[in-house]
């Protein structure tokens, strides 16, 4: 009886543990549990402690810069410089020494205009934040959007410099109004609200991101006719050339892979073809491909192509 007690509070214990270790904040509502979970995965944000977000409390300019530069993967890898960038060189008031002043700096060099004068611990708005946010994802590229306007019941409330990105950020559905069509641009915005829009605005890069192309194939090397060549070096070694004739430019070759040794003094060339590159221009002149290699005197040489 005693085991078995045992045995279910171990086990108990064990699935406690796993719940816990899948979501460590206690404090996040259901509706914004998936966007903190998945920026938290991706080391986007983290909480006050182990087991808070704080989902409810302000969010200040330098989480922010350092949120969206994180989510949007915005860095200075390709960038070269003849000293470190510092941020004290653009902002008066971003210490170089602070835990965010790296973000500030990437998102100078991006293009994310920000006030030189900018306090780093004050409180952001939520036109300032959508603002920021539309603007880092579109350095990322470009995205479709509906043509259509939508009507915000609190306009007026808006910042005219921003009506645009606001309006962009509402037809990518990173943002959205309330139940009476409302933005409130001016309040303050909160740490769980900025996850769930950081959250969507990953969202729309993930799914719109234009991927590379795909590396053209090689052109498709035709079947040929190979003529064998033999001219004797000395009693002992015979030098074999295999010709490919009449190839419209030199970017057609050959390489031989080895060669087989067959009963009857019989030495199988091996060869592969190579079409031309597709990325290289050539000049349109008529001329053969050619390949040499050595075997002993007396076998007879033939030539195969290699598989």
């Amino acid at each position: 009886m005693r085991k078995r007690t045992a045995l279910a509070l171990i086990a108990l214990l064990l699935s406690s543990m796993t719940v816990g270790s899948a979501f460590a904040f206690t404090d996040v509502e259901d509706g914004q549990r998936e966007a903190v979970t998945a920026l938290k995965e991706r080391g986007v944000v983290s909480g006050i402690d182990q087991e808070h977000f704080a989902p409810k409390g302000r969010i200040s300019y330098a989480q922010s810069v350092q949120m969206i530069v994180k989510a949007m993967d915005l860095n200075l890898d390709l960038m070269k410089f003849a000293k470190p960038p510092l941020a004290s060189d653009h902002y008066a008031n971003v210490p170089d020494e602070a835990w965010y002043a790296d973000a500030f700096v990437i998102a100078h060099y991006h293009g994310l205009e920000l006030p030189k004068d900018i306090n780093p611990n004050a409180s952001i708005t939520r036109e300032q934040f959508g603002d920021l946010l539309v603007r880092a994802l579109e350095k990322k590229g470009d995205f479709p959007l509906i043509k259509m306007f939508i009507q915000i019941q609190d306009e007026d409330q808006l910042t005219p410099e921003l009506q645009g990105t606001i309006q962009r950020a509402l037809l990518y559905k990173i943002v959205e109004l309330d139940q009476a069509g409302r933005f409130h641009p001016k309040s303050e915005l909160t740490r769980g609200e900025a996850a769930v829009w950081v959250h969507n605005a990953v969202r729309v890069l993930e799914t719109h991101v234009s991927k590379p192309a795909p590396a053209p194939e090689p052109a498709p090397v035709p079947q040929a006719d190979i003529a064998i060549s033999t001219e004797k070096v000395n009693e002992e070694v015979n030098k074999i050339t295999l010709t490919w004739e009449l190839r419209p430019n030199p970017g057609y070759g050959m390489e031989i892979t080895g060669i087989r040794f067959e009963e009857g003094n019989r030495a199988v060339v091996l060869y592969k073809l190579h079409a031309p590159d597709p990325d290289k221009m050539y000049p349109q002149v008529i001329t053969p491909a050619q390949v040499s290699t050595f075997i002993p005197a007396g076998y007879k040489a033939s030539a195969e192509l290699a598989n």
